[in-house]
């Protein structure tokens, strides 16, 4: 625990021990109650001070409570007691905040573990939630971390931007068109490239008479846009029952009259259900999928489906009867910008399979630049401005 300005880290203890024993919440009231018992006399100011702390303790982040408030902080990674870092958008900074022993990792981990109702022990020694507020919560104890308890927290974006704010020039136009034109898309990339927060702003230009079906692992779309229906996925409990996947929630978003079905991230057996979903007359249908390049999507998605049932064949017909375009994300290295890089076509060759086939290359500085399906991709988007 860290320490609070003008008061001990022993009296800090012995007030949170006995908060603890009394289960009563770190309120300034019951902090001066327990004070007084624990015959430490203090100000107003380190009352406070110390209501804050075992606030932090108790039903926050504790040390890295601090570290979530700050502006632009999109992930607090815990590298065991003596290594946090932070990314705020220009890479990863290691911080000055440490723990006192693995231990404190460890009980931190259990319990934001068990305020999303999972279980994190040496039974089941890692833990994938959702935490109040959306904070996405990963953490792995050891020995499956030699180096001592690993806790992931990524925050989901404070704010929805727009597409112009997010992509300049050119590249916005584009996606105003493929919003516009309805086609199904996915936006690809790689971990961090920001392809959530992308998706919920080009969701934000889908017009206002559409009801838009959000299907997610964890909620993390933020469009702004007055017709959304949410359905998120459900762990099991303790006892391993009651769980509810992604795949339910599709089938269970086909009967809910969506005009866009939106799968927040592809990535197990629903895309089997999303590529049948689209291939009955629901138009506009999006979602995100991790991706290393524009041209690994229809490998990736034969994965999927493959793994889920389906043939081959069966898989790239889906995907060239379900799917039209692919918007690529990537981020610079060491952590630098996020950027749109490309824009597909799904096109299917004669052999039967679908290749990513270029139709808009970005520059750095957003340049667009026409490629080989230029053509094609504006007859589907008309409202495609002429880049060549």
């Amino acid at each position: 625990m860290g320490e609070t300005p003008g008061v001990s880290p022993e009296l800090v203890e012995a007030v949170r021990v006995r908060l603890s024993r009394a289960a009563a919440p770190p309120t300034a009231a019951q902090v001066a109650a327990a004070l007084r018992a624990e015959r430490a006399v203090l100000g107003d100011a380190e009352v406070l001070a110390v209501a804050r702390t075992l606030r932090a303790h108790l039903i926050g982040a504790g040390p890295l409570e601090g570290l979530l408030a700050e502006p632009g902080v999109t992930d607090v990674l815990v590298n065991g007691p003596r290594e946090v870092w932070v990314d705020d958008g220009h890479g990863l900074r290691r911080t000055g905040v440490s723990f006192r022993a693995d231990d404190d990792v460890r009980r931190l981990a259990q319990r934001l573990a068990a305020a999303a109702g999972r279980r994190l022990d040496d039974a089941c020694p890692y833990v994938d939630a959702r935490l109040a507020g959306g904070v996405r919560l990963h953490a792995v104890l050891p020995p499956i971390a030699p180096e001592g308890t690993c806790l992931s927290l990524r925050l989901p974006s404070r704010r929805t931007f727009t597409i112009e704010e997010l992509v300049p020039g050119d590249g916005a136009r584009v996606l105003h068109a493929i919003m516009a034109a309805r086609v199904a898309f996915l936006v690809t990339g790689g971990t961090g490239t920001g392809k959530t927060t992308l998706l919920s702003a080009m969701l934000s230009r889908a017009d206002h008479a559409e009801r838009l079906l959000l299907v997610e692992d964890s909620a993390e779309l933020q469009p702004r846009h007055p017709h959304v229906v949410r359905l998120e996925a459900r762990p099991p409990n303790l006892e391993g029952a009651g769980e509810v996947g992604l795949r339910d929630l599709v089938r269970q978003a086909l009967r809910m009259r969506p005009d866009r079905l939106v799968v927040g991230e592809v990535r197990g057996s629903e895309v089997v259900d999303l590529l049948a979903a689209l291939n009955t007359g629901h138009e506009g249908g999006c979602g995100t999928l991790h991706a290393n390049t524009a041209a690994d999507v229809p490998a990736r998605l034969e994965a999927l489906a493959c793994a889920a049932g389906l043939s081959r064949e069966a898989v790239h017909s889906q995907i060239a009867a379900a799917l039209d375009v692919v918007v690529h994300l990537v981020r610079a290295p060491g952590g630098g910008p996020r950027r749109v890089a490309e824009v597909c076509l799904l096109d299917r060759a004669p052999s039967g399979l679908v290749a990513a086939v270029p139709a808009l290359t970005f520059t750095p500085g957003g340049r667009a630049a026409p490629g080989l399906a230029f053509g094609s991709l504006r007859s589907r988007c008309p409202e495609i401005p002429c880049l060549a």
